[in-house]
């Protein structure tokens, strides 16, 4: 995993930090404070991005939808294609919330 070269105590904190939160409420009050509106648009436009390529959209329409750049579009590719399946995990999670 790319995540291991940051692997340690900080990121251990604030890993831990996210799984006190509650609630939707508090993740926009935390996230509002930790993170740029930037940052927070970024991860936001990523997983919208990866629930569209598993849902099999082409890249001019996710282009499209979510104004994100084809070479984020390919990053995120590469993840669900090579990365640490978390995308899948979550989406899956996700979709089983929704029935």
């Amino acid at each position: 995993m790319q995540i291991d070269k940051l692997r340690g105590e900080q990121l251990d904190q604030l890993f831990d930090a996210i799984l006190t939160l509650k609630d939707r409420e508090e993740c926009y009050r935390f996230f509002d404070d930790i993170a740029t509106m930037s940052e927070i648009h970024a991860i936001s436009q990523r997983l919208q991005v990866a629930k569209m390529l598993t849902e099999g959209r082409t890249y001019t329409v996710i282009e499209q939808e979510t104004n994100a750049s084809t070479a984020t579009i390919s990053r995120v590719r590469r993840c669900i294609n090579y990365g640490s399946e978390g995308y899948k995990m979550v989406l899956d999670r996700l979709i089983d919330e929704e029935k």
